[in-house]
């Protein structure tokens, strides 16, 4: 704790990202532990922003099941329909709006979108299954609607990707950092990539219930004092 507060711990990310999902599935975890000293805040990193385009299907589909396996609390399944979603604004644009209903409420849209892209092969891209979520979260639907048909929610997010690329300089998803600027790393096992082709996978850094002890030492070990 600083002598102004908690301390807050950011995560840049993005909902296509498998790896943004496990991670924030572990902040969630352990953060309540840290209730007084830190706080967490999630930052929007639409890489489609960044890169120009969304990612491919064909590199998420590699890159998902690697990440299933190291993260139990986090569930996965198959994406089967023909619908994929070409962008997540809409599920950024649809967070910011479940923000505004308090951190809690965001909390609980934040995941259950997570959830509803990995684990129940819904489309994230679409702005009437992010209402029936914001539903499913018990949000006020009347205040959700005006929100959004405000316009205020994209040029937030765009100008949040813009200060985590050129304040913060993140450059992939997540993004660890505490408030200053300084980078934390996530335990995680990242693929190595090839002509759109994972080559290799680093070595679990922990696994089951050890990664929510990974990432409580990571945390840790950063905070003042």
């Amino acid at each position: 704790m600083t002598e102004s507060g908690p301390a807050e711990i950011w995560q840049w990310g993005e909902y296509y990202c498998p790896w943004t999902y496990v991670a924030t599935a572990r902040l969630r975890a352990v953060m309540p532990e840290l209730q007084g000293r830190a706080t967490l805040r999630l930052r929007p990193y639409p890489l489609e922003l960044i890169d120009g385009y969304a990612a491919p299907r064909d590199i998420l589909e590699q890159e998902w099941w690697l990440a299933a396996i190291q993260e139990p609390s986090a569930p996965f399944a198959p994406y089967r329909g023909d619908d994929w979603p070409t962008t997540t604004m809409p599920a950024f644009e649809a967070a910011w709006c479940a923000a505004r209903q308090g951190e809690d409420a965001f909390a609980d849209f934040d995941m259950r979108v997570r959830r509803a892209f990995f684990a129940e092969g819904r489309n994230i891209g679409n702005p009437e299954v992010l209402r029936e979520i914001a539903g499913e979260a018990g949000l006020d639907l009347d205040r959700f609607d005006r929100d959004l048909a405000s316009g205020e929610a994209r040029p937030a997010i765009v100008e949040e990707a813009r200060l985590g690329r050129e304040q913060y300089r993140v450059r992939g998803t997540p993004t660890l950092m505490l408030a200053n600027g300084t980078k934390l790393r996530h335990p995680l096992a990242y693929p190595d990539m090839e002509g759109n082709q994972v080559v290799s996978v680093a070595a679990l850094p922990c696994c089951g219930e050890g990664c929510l002890e990974a990432t409580r030492e990571v945390i840790e070990r950063a905070l003042p004092g």
